[in-house]
């Protein structure tokens, strides 16, 4: 099973005299004219002077800062000039950098963030972005780059820009960029065919992408929280690129960036930016750390968010459901429009039940019954299937006009995110799952002001009862055969395993939640009329 680490950061190091530059220099200088390091040896002397320099960069990261790939919690120096004036007291290391530097934070289990500030170019066909950097950027690295060759390159990270580091798995299929940084006079070999004004971040969608959980997780809700704070003017650089990825969440991109995405890949062009983000930032499952973020952005922020990315495509489904509507009156001319409204407040009355039913594994396999029993306690019910092919818009428009969501444990849970806060969800979780069904999925619905309700099946209710004795560890105590390892988890308990709902055992929660939504949307309503 996948599991699940929390952002966290190391502490800052010892910060050391800004006289240490002085003796740096000095003994740098003295080693370069003396003769032990003679001309017909320039690469050893490289290669001395590089080691030597690498040795400081470590022992005194504050001097530094730049060049650095130590973790530094935070940094409140603010510059005065060019993006890096968008952060604020909470802004992450290497969030304030020098012009024509690379700073990179590896603090994070989950992901690296690298920034490049000045003349920043793309290279596709060496995976390679580079950043141009003029003699007077640095003081200590122009006084060593001047002593080494003049091809060395001065500085060279290595990033592959997906959020889920710890996993090597996965992390072996992420393509790898290089991040180099060189003197100006190397740029003639890579002339800016598209020049542009605003930052680039660039991050991966490949890894886990199809899966819709991993989609939000380590893809949609990292990028909200890396590129929000540009206000649009950022543009998206995409390794390992899908056109119905674009397509999928469009929507979102089109609120997060007023340009098109860049195919890194298949875009064989120089794209020339003043700054680039490698890396996205994550904080934890399916949420936003508001102590993390500027203003204290929470996912609230990030929900309300996607409410303002789908609701044009919404409008344009309502109007074209009404003018289907208009139609079906006509042809009904003869119903009152008394009769007609009592229905439709009768039905505005009713609180609205969406059941994300599933198919093949873990499906709630009496859910017939399970519909029957919610439209007789009084919930509109609408039961969704969705798809990898389903248009998002749709199924945020029925989660977001519901007030109860019913589903079993799965990537489809995430779509909670589309649901109001103060909405309730309800979580069929079977056996073996209940420790990812609360930290994927129950943990995040609390934070976005969900009430949570999670249904743990007992082993009767799994179809796992009609194969195993009643006394088998896998009945009996699940956790010790999870314990075995993710196979033992994947094959029993998410592929090979059903619920048949105890509908007088699940009445009690479902009827708890009608009560509490009943309340809510007829006060709603009462509001509205008066």
């Amino acid at each position: 099973m996948v599991h699940s680490y929390r952002y966290h950061q190391l502490k800052k190091g010892d910060r050391q005299h800004v006289e240490e530059e002085e003796v740096l220099l000095s003994s740098l200088m003295r080693a370069a004219s003396s003769g032990y390091f003679n001309r017909t040896r320039p690469k050893l002397f490289s290669l001395v002077i590089l080691s030597i320099l690498s040795c400081c960069l470590i022992l005194s990261p504050p001097l530094f800062c730049s060049f650095s790939t130590s973790s530094l919690s935070y940094s409140f120096d603010v510059e005065s000039d060019g993006f890096a004036t968008n952060v604020n007291a909470k802004a992450y290391s290497c969030s304030s950098i020098s012009n024509g530097t690379i700073c990179c934070d590896r603090s994070s289990m989950r992901s690296d963030v690298c920034v490049m500030k000045g003349d920043v170019r793309t290279h596709s066909a060496s995976s390679s972005i580079f950043l141009f950097t003029s003699r007077n950027t640095n003081s200590v690295m122009n006084k060593v780059s001047s002593l080494v060759d003049k091809d060395e390159e001065l500085h060279h990270e290595k990033i592959k820009p997906y959020t889920r580091k710890w996993e090597t798995s996965v992390m072996d299929s992420i393509d790898e960029l290089g991040l180099i940084a060189k003197t100006e006079k190397f740029r003639i070999n890579h002339h800016c065919d598209v020049m542009h004004d605003v930052p680039a971040v660039i991050f991966s969608t490949g890894g886990y992408t199809g899966n819709v959980y991993h989609e939000f997780n380590d893809g949609i809700l990292p990028l909200y929280i890396t590129s929000q704070h540009f206000k649009k003017k950022v543009v998206f650089v995409i390794l390992d690129y899908h056109n119905w990825w674009i397509m999928k969440y469009g929507n979102i991109l089109s609120l997060l960036s007023d340009y098109p995405a860049i195919d890194f890949s298949g875009d064989k062009k120089t794209h020339c930016f003043p700054e680039a983000i490698a890396g996205l930032r994550i904080h934890d499952e399916l949420t936003v750390d508001p102590s993390l973020m500027q203003e204290n952005k929470s996912v609230v922020d990030f929900r309300n968010f996607l409410d303002r990315a789908y609701w044009p495509r919404i409008k344009s489904m309502i109007k074209e459901e009404e003018r289907g509507a208009q139609k079906k009156l006509e042809l009904k001319a003869q119903s009152s429009k008394k009769n007609q409204k009592q229905v439709h407040e009768a039905t505005l009355k009713k609180p609205k039940l969406v059941i994300l039913s599933r198919n093949g594994s873990r499906a709630i396999t009496n859910e017939n019954l399970l519909v029957k029993m919610a439209e007789e306690i009084g919930f509109r019910v609408e039961v969704m299937r969705p798809e990898p092919t389903t248009e998002l818009a749709r199924i945020y428009r029925a989660l977001n006009s519901s007030e109860v969501m019913i589903g079993v444990h799965g990537a489809a849970m995430t779509h909670f995110l589309f649901m109001k806060p103060g909405s309730v969800f309800i979580q069929v979780i079977p056996l073996g799952t209940e420790w990812a069904a609360d930290a994927y999925y129950g943990k995040p619905a609390r934070k976005l002001g969900l009430k949570y309700i999670g249904y743990q099946i007992l082993p009767r209710e799994s179809s796992l009862y009609d194969k195993y004795d009643k006394n088998d560890p896998v009945l009996r105590d699940p956790r010790s055969v999870s314990d075995k390892g993710w196979q033992y988890t994947k094959s029993i308990y998410l592929d090979n395993q059903n619920v048949r709902l105890n509908l007088g055992r699940f009445q009690r929660r479902l009827l708890r939640a009608y009560r509490y939504s009943f309340a809510k949307v007829n006060s709603r309503y009462h509001l509205q009329s008066q």
